[in-house]
């Protein structure tokens, strides 16, 4: 198959899989889109919500449609690195013996996961980054596609630990869940306090979603582009020439060069589930928010002064 039918292949598939997701999830168009962009760009992403916004159901779903093994792993202060990644037991013929953890499916929910201590948050770098960990001395590789999708209360600060940032950075996208509209809840309401149980089917295969992957990978950038997503990475910088007066005065430190990585991966995906065959600056722009705002860090002053990282990054483009 040519690139360019590959590419048709893809939107056709991604309708598909809004359609069908649609049948479970109500509204949240927004999420879904960069959940999958993040999924067909090979990223993870991290979910920022208040509680029962159907976080674990939305993740729970687009596995499903996606014909992906999935795992749920609860995120709690006496989580243990080898609750996750697995462990070696004796068995009966006195051989050690690997029992493999939740870590090894395709995609992983970790819920709540600024709930447990470092050493277990750090457990799941290994997998996010290599797509493999080390236990007991031995490197496990893990099946792909593997994608990790993290949840975060927003609120409830209290007894948790926050992600350090080489870790934030690890996540592609930074999605951040709202309430419904009132339409919108009524309609979750409708659907959700009857025996009726939506069921969806599963549109695509591992070997599939691989293939899309590669061929995101392989579409065509113009540099003007690239040299647009890098700028407006390096604006971000307070100590960079480029920066403008809001960043030197409301941020303490800017993205680094895995932003630029990034905003060129999604920007190459949101093109292509658009039909395009190479993305532009709009594109580039269309995923900056959700691909920046967990890579600046705020000061004091904009903390003090109400100044969110939606308004900084939008003052970029």
């Amino acid at each position: 198959m040519s690139d360019v039918a590959a590419v048709k292949e893809l939107v056709k598939k991604y309708n598909d899989l809004r359609q069908e997701i649609a049948k479970v999830i109500v509204g949240q168009d927004d999420v879904v889109n960069q959940i999958l962009i993040s999924i067909f760009s090979g990223g993870h992403a991290l979910l920022i919500g208040v509680p029962g916004l159907a976080k674990t159901l939305m993740v729970n779903t687009i596995a499903q449609t996606l014909g992906l093994d999935f795992k749920r792993i609860q995120f709690t202060p006496d989580l243990m690195p080898s609750d996750i990644l697995g462990s070696e037991i004796l068995d009966e013929d006195r051989h050690f013996k690997f029992i493999k953890g939740p870590i090894f499916a395709n995609i992983i929910l970790a819920d709540e996961i600024n709930r447990t201590p470092p050493k277990t948050q750090a457990a799941l770098l290994e997998a996010m980054q290599e797509r493999a960990v080390t236990v007991a001395g031995h490197h496990y590789k893990l099946d792909l596609p593997y994608f990790v999708l993290a949840t975060q209360n927003p609120i409830e600060q209290e007894g948790t630990y926050p992600l350090p940032e080489a870790q934030l950075d690890r996540f592609m996208f930074a999605i951040n869940l709202d309430y419904p509209s009132f339409k919108e809840e009524v309609q979750v309401v409708k659907a959700t306090t009857t025996d009726k149980k939506a069921t969806v089917n599963a549109l695509l295969s591992s070997e599939e979603i691989i293939n899309f992957q590669q061929l995101i990978r392989r579409i065509p950038v113009a540099d003007n582009v690239i040299e647009y997503a890098v700028s407006m990475v390096a604006k971000t910088r307070p100590n960079s020439d480029a920066a403008t007066d809001l960043i030197k005065n409301y941020i303490d430190w800017g993205a680094g060069p895995r932003a630029s990585q990034n905003l060129i991966l999604a920007a190459k995906t949101h093109a292509a589930i658009n039909g395009k065959f190479s993305p532009d600056i709009e594109n580039v722009q269309a995923v900056a928010t959700s691909i920046l705002r967990h890579r600046i860090i705020k000061n004091y002053k904009a903390e003090a002064e109400g100044v969110s990282e939606e308004q900084i990054i939008k003052s970029l483009f």
